[in-house]
């Protein structure tokens, strides 16, 4: 059963008003700003960390196994096992960040390439966007990480992945979106 809020109109409802905003920080990955909104009569500020968005890649091999990778996360503390993953470059399309990301972190070139969706990753404060792809029909090419990465690439089946998840051992909230969308292309549901 569904509960209808019959008070909000939502073809009533005002866009806010970016009043001013405010860049406090530039960084490599990301900057931080704080804008100034207006809704209606009331006026506040939020600051806000601004991404390029990012390209997600779920990277399943002729046998069915899936690549992750597993990575030192400092935000976390901890090594975290993920689906590939990178910043889109300036004017890079998602689809092209997810060619390039696949090829760099795993050595695999992706004949197809499939888009599952898209989701913002925090939207009270972060502008990042993640573009999550399916890719398949992959050929070896080579590994090409960045100077500051450093991970291992980890072959697992779909059931394998899914018990991983529900036994806290993946964390990373893309990649449990990501093996699901994937899975379930494949006939292989979450139980």
């Amino acid at each position: 059963m569904f509960i209808v809020n019959k008070s909000l109109n939502i073809d009533k409802i005002m866009t806010p008003k970016l009043i001013s905003t405010e860049t406090i920080y530039e960084g490599r990955v990301f900057d931080v700003r704080i804008d100034v909104i207006r809704e209606g009569e009331n006026e506040y500020s939020r600051e806000i960390v601004a991404h390029q968005g990012s390209a997600v890649i779920v990277p399943v091999f002729a046998n069915n196994t899936v690549a992750l990778v597993r990575q030192y996360r400092h935000a976390a503390k901890k090594h975290l096992l993920e689906i590939p993953a990178g910043t889109l470059g300036k004017d890079e399309s998602p689809e092209d960040g997810a060619r390039r990301e696949v090829e760099e972190e795993i050595g695999a070139a992706a004949g197809k390439i499939e888009k599952l969706t898209e989701f913002f990753v925090s939207p009270g404060f972060l502008t990042e966007k993640m573009y999550v792809f399916l890719a398949t029909d992959l050929r070896e090419t080579k590994q090409n990480l960045d100077e500051d990465e450093f991970l291992s690439i980890e072959k697992f089946t779909f059931p394998q992945i899914f018990e991983l998840v529900k036994n806290g051992a993946i964390e990373d909230a893309k990649t449990m979106v990501g093996v699901i969308l994937a899975g379930a292309r494949f006939g292989f549901v979450v139980m």
